[in-house]
């Protein structure tokens, strides 16, 4: 099995939900470093044969191709993630393909390993450009259908932290219910002490955060 480490990048994960909330709601830039660099990316389309009189052979080789083709996707995905790592600037149409890329994988690869990865990376990537529903939709996907996922506590996380923004998804009780919900089922996790700050500022005016803000970081 492949490891994640070098896919999710560190950088990722450093800010405790306390200061990453507080820091949202003073509209402070807490991007999670993902820029981008204009790349093409050719991709691989195949066709499944439905004929009913297909012989094993056949049955093998469709088989081969569905492998090559997630390999294929797989090192497609891998290079646009290494680029927009490097990249220097935001560039919506790049954020565009980047996501389509990582989402392709994700779709045709679901027994890889790195498919809850990517759907995550692509959430992260359509949260850069503020595509909200789009975000919403990866993080969901990543959490639900992979429970087993190593990092399926950072996608609810993430989720949570799109709900609980008011510049984003803006629907606090959902966030409430997500934040529970990690501290439910991590309870000895980062995500959970993080769930647990986060819960401690629903609710609060942005000028009641501030001060707060301000007194633990005097």
């Amino acid at each position: 099995m492949e490891n994640l480490e070098p896919i999710i990048k560190p950088e990722f994960f450093k800010l405790s939900a306390n200061s990453l909330y507080t820091l949202q709601r003073m509209n402070k830039h807490i991007s999670y470093q993902i820029k981008f660099l204009l790349c093409l990316i050719s991709t691989i389309f195949f066709v499944s044969c439905h004929n009913n009189s297909e012989t094993a052979e056949k049955t093998d080789n469709q088989t081969n191709t569905d492998s090559d083709s997630c390999s294929t996707f797989l090192n497609a995905a891998k290079s646009t993630d290494a680029v927009l790592l490097k990249a220097l600037e935001v560039n919506q149409q790049v954020a565009e393909n980047a996501i389509a890329v990582f989402y392709k994988f994700a779709l045709h690869c679901k027994t890889d390993s790195l498919s809850p990865v990517f759907l995550l990376k692509a959430g992260q990537v359509a949260q850069s450009i503020n595509n909200f529903a789009k975000a919403k939709m990866c993080f969901e996907k990543s959490a639900s259908e992979f429970p087993k996922f190593s990092n399926r506590g950072a996608a609810l996380f993430l989720l949570a932290q799109l709900y609980d923004n008011q510049n984003m998804l803006n629907n606090e009780s959902e966030a409430r219910i997500i934040y529970e919900q990690i501290i439910k089922e991590y309870p000895s996790s980062p995500f959970a002490n993080d769930s647990k700050a986060a819960l401690t500022n629903l609710g609060k005016s942005d000028e009641e955060l501030v001060q707060e803000f301000l007194k633990k970081n005097k």
